[in-house]
């Protein structure tokens, strides 16, 4: 076995572990000393290579040593026996090995008179799981063993069998190595897994028996095992703990195995499995393996709760965020606070000197207070009279505007279409500038109004509707648009200013219809009751945006006129307008 009779012929003795014909050739296993090797002769017509296993034979051949050829490392040996007269059946078992006495399975490893290595041994119990051709578990009352054979005969969990084989140990465990069975004729019998604790298991207790046993899962792995595509194989191994003993159970599948995946992580599960244990040479058990017959045989007890691994992974990872969050507001904060302190120290330094100045202003404060006390009535008298001045000045103003400015736009516009006329339509051209005539007259017929006004306030006989009708028909005249005008209600008694502030809305809203919206319809609504008289002008023009419109800062004074008219007066005004959608002014008056 060392490898130094390489090439050479050798003899020695050995006992037949297995047998089996290989392409043209009989294949023999034999131990010899504690080693194994193979061995390779003719086929003999006439033999039986059952009735091979456990004989003792002489062996003549070639010993062939096989090295790895890239590390030059010695492998092992194989015989190879020319011809049938060199393999010689030096000592043949007298019985059947099935006739044999049965051994008790707890049993195999014990000492026995006149026990041999070299002898097979016969045991009989409850078939507990098969992996097939591979090994067989069984067990009877006294426990379990692991029976390593190559025979393909299946059998199910609960068949009665014999077995005879070679007893051996394996991780300083029993094992039936070599071995052949067959099923007897008694009844099945439904093995009963065997309750388990890790004290017995650490004892070597319960080795290759069917064993029920509990544990916290905490880990899981599937890999392939297969030898190539055609024949993959799937393991699933859990990792699980027990009184702070760690154990796998293993399933191999040939598809994934979708059960053992969904098992929750950290899931108390409940396992009836073939118990598994290796052991050292010391007799202390290192570890603890459990083969699951099918993916069923393993129940889950309780599920895990919210805190699992992965929760704390998640619940580390926002508490992380957070924390660098935390810490980039901190770091914003210090720097805010540092401008906000630099900030503070010049506004102290700032008040300081606000302060200083303060002191001086109370000073000179107290010497203008008694000058100021004189100066105050004299004030007071003045602003009397600027108010008043200002009144009669943003009256003229308005007068000015609604009266002139409107009738001059009006003559513009006439003298527009006599210009845009005179040479295609002088009838149409003449017709305007009698307009413009006219114009012309009412705008002297206004200042003169105004003028009296200045100096009388005599009632004048004056109808506030045909005013109305005259002045939107000179503004729009020649225009695209149209004036309605409609009353309702009797007809009462105005004062003047009331009459003439709402002439001057009118003409107003009318010539900012003609000039800016567009419209082709102006519909004036006039109102009358008791204790008010209403207003109404809408047009379909263009409209606008009241809050966003132009003003007096542009030129633009307008609606400020209509304001302040319906101001004077007491009265109330409402401005609706909006773009595509006309323009809307409401004018109401109190009766007094």
């Amino acid at each position: 076995m060392s490898g130094t009779e390489d090439s050479q012929r050798v003899e020695f003795s050995g006992i037949v572990r297995a047998a089996q014909i290989s392409g043209s050739e009989t294949e023999i296993e034999v131990t010899s000393g504690g080693y194994r090797l193979r061995a390779y002769f003719p086929i003999a017509p006439d033999l039986d290579l059952q009735s091979l296993i456990g004989d003792k034979v002489l062996l003549k051949g070639t010993v062939a040593a096989a090295f790895n050829a890239p590390l030059r490392h010695f492998i092992t040996v194989t015989l190879f026996i020319p011809q049938l007269n060199d393999f010689v059946i030096e000592e043949s078992p007298l019985k059947n090995p099935f006739d044999e006495p049965l051994t008790p399975l707890n049993g195999i490893a014990q000492f026995r008179k006149n026990s041999s290595l070299e002898s097979r041994v016969h045991v009989k119990g409850v078939v507990t799981y098969q992996r097939n051709g591979e090994d067989l578990f069984i067990q009877d009352d006294t426990g379990g063993l692991q029976i390593k054979t190559r025979q393909l005969t299946p059998v199910v969990p609960g068949d009665v069998v014999e077995a005879v084989g070679f007893s051996a140990v394996d991780n300083f465990l029993p094992v039936l190595e070599d071995a052949s069975f067959r099923k007897t004729s008694d009844p099945q019998v439904k093995p009963q897994p065997k309750s388990a604790t890790i004290n017995g298991l650490l004892e070597g207790i319960h080795h290759a028996d069917l064993i029920n046993l509990r544990g916290r899962l905490i880990d899981r792995l599937s890999k392939g095992i297969g030898q190539n595509e055609d024949n993959s194989t799937t393991r699933t191994t859990l990792v699980l703990q027990t009184s702070n003993f760690l154990f796998t159970a293993e399933k191999d599948t040939s598809e994934p195995n979708s059960l053992l995946d969904a098992i929750p992580i950290g899931s108390l599960v409940e396992i009836n499995g073939i118990c598994l244990l290796e052991s050292g040479d010391d007799g202390k058990i290192k570890s603890l393996r459990i083969l699951l017959p099918t993916s069923h045989d393993i129940r889950i007890i309780e599920k895990p709760s919210w805190f699992t691994p992965q929760h704390l992974l998640i619940t580390l990872a926002i508490v992380f965020t957070v924390l660098i969050v935390a810490i980039t507001w901190i770091v914003m904060v210090v720097k805010r606070n540092s401008m906000l302190k630099s900030s503070m120290r010049e506004k102290e330094l700032a008040q300081y000197e606000l302060q200083h100045a303060h002191d001086q202003l109370e000073e000179r404060v107290k010497e203008r207070t008694a000058q100021l006390k004189v100066e105050m009535t004299a004030r007071k008298e003045s602003e009397v009279q600027f108010r008043a001045t200002l009144t009669e000045r943003t009256r003229l103003a308005q007068e000015l505007h609604d009266t002139l400015e409107q009738t001059m736009t009006g003559i513009a516009l006439q003298m527009d279409m006599v210009a845009s006329q005179f040479g295609k339509n002088p009838d149409s051209a003449s017709h305007h500038l009698k307009l413009a005539r006219n114009l012309m007259r009412q705008s002297q017929i206004d200042v003169r109004r105004s003028v009296w006004g200045l100096r009388s306030r005599a009632t004048e006989q004056f109808n506030l509707t045909n005013a109305l009708i005259t002045n939107s028909r000179q503004i729009t005249d020649g225009a695209s648009m149209r004036v309605e005008i409609k009353t309702s209600g009797e007809a009462v008694a105005l004062s003047e200013v009331a009459e003439e502030n709402l002439l001057r809305i009118g003409q107003e809203a009318i010539t900012n219809a003609v000039k800016h919206s567009g419209a082709t319809l102006t519909t004036i609504n006039l109102e009358f009751d008791s204790s008010k008289v209403i207003l109404q002008i809408t047009d379909n023009g263009k409209g606008f945006v009241p809050e966003t419109c132009v003003g007096p800062k542009d030129g633009h004074f307008g609606l400020l006129g209509i304001h302040e008219r319906t101001e004077r007066l007491g009265g109330k005004l409402l401005i609706t307008s909006a773009p595509e959608n006309g323009t809307t002014i409401h004018v109401e008056i109190p009766v007094k």
